[in-house]
């Protein structure tokens, strides 16, 4: 209950942080519904590589389901930060190559990903992170 009557949530950034959570659900359901195209992303030097790739795709629908509790959604914001942080190297990767296993990205595309994250990283501290207004969790 907030302290405060007056106080209502935000409904932009609830609208936001339900499409981050649904983003992050499904990315995170590809990883296992077409593993080879998160196989080919990963840079040689990854040790594991199917590993890796469930251990994120595990942590992206966790991290996506995560944001939808308020008693869960700033440890939530954290991890998916770590994780858009780990998987940058495996963009990076695909950027240099030029291409991406199993689509039809120009290299174009493959390079505007990048700075992309940084939006998703922002995005993320935005509707997981409480701000001065916030009483309690909406």
């Amino acid at each position: 209950m907030p302290t405060d009557p007056t106080y209502r949530p935000d409904p932009l950034r609830s609208v936001f942080r339900w499409l981050l959570a649904l983003f992050f659900v499904l990315a995170g359901a590809n990883h296992f519904r077409r593993p080879e195209i998160y196989l080919s992303m990963m840079p040689p030097w990854v040790p594991w590589p199917g590993f890796v790739s469930a251990v994120c795709g595990a942590c992206e629908i966790l991290g996506g389901a995560a944001l939808f509790l308020p008693a869960t959604r700033t440890a939530a914001g954290w991890c998916l930060i770590a994780l858009l942080v780990a998987v940058l190297p495996a963009n990076l990767h695909v950027a240099l190559m030029g291409r991406m296993p199993g689509y039809d990205f120009s290299p174009a595309v493959l390079w505007i990903r990048l700075p992309f994250q940084l939006v998703l990283i922002a995005w993320a501290a935005w509707v997981a992170f409480p701000n001065a207004r916030d009483k309690r969790w909406e």
